[in-house]
């Protein structure tokens, strides 16, 4: 076999691998959607939550700088005043704490609270647990070129998904 006709098979059985690759991330979507790995650390942990008050545990870490219940909304793509009705309850829960900001007092800053940081980490351990019980079975090997190749899968995903924001905003602004 030459080369070109290597490259031409290769080539040939692509589409069979991406509409394979395809199918399970159809099924990984409805695991995800389904957010079974959150939903399972909450019911071990902290039964009382919802998955809502972790994402906002999560867009915290995510955001740098301040963090307000605006950045929070944001970042969750929610409207702010279920992002603020959130923040209340968990602040009512004693997971976060409302401080003055130091740049400019008038506006609150959502802190996690040392509670907050140990039901998080808790969390975070629980998750881990899950993700090692499925990959107990693989091999070295098999891990180092799982992660290698899935974290290039998702950063490729992620550059497409900025470009298109940016091309988006782009021809959202008004043309002078």
């Amino acid at each position: 076999m030459t080369v070109s006709s290597a490259i031409r098979a290769r080539k040939e059985s692509h589409p069979d691998r991406t509409a394979r690759i395809g199918d399970l991330l159809a099924r990984m979507r409805l695991l995800i959607g389904r957010r079974i790995i959150g939903r399972t650390a909450l019911a071990n942990i902290a039964p009382g939550l919802d998955i809502s008050h972790l994402d906002v545990l999560d867009a915290m870490r995510r955001i740098e700088g301040e963090i307000t219940v605006g950045a929070i909304a944001e970042v969750l793509r929610i409207d702010p005043s279920r992002g603020s009705r959130l923040v209340a309850d968990l602040v009512g829960r004693g997971i976060l704490r409302r401080e003055a900001s130091q740049e400019d007092g008038r506006r609150s800053l959502v802190v996690r609270t040392e509670f907050g940081d140990t039901l998080l980490a808790e969390i975070r351990a629980v998750k881990r647990a899950l993700l090692t019980g499925v990959l107990e079975d693989w091999d070295e090997d098999e891990l180092e070129a799982f992660s290698t190749l899935f974290e290039k899968f998702i950063c490729d995903f992620e550059s497409i998904y900025l470009q298109a924001e940016k091309a988006q905003e782009q021809r959202a602004e008004p043309k002078v």
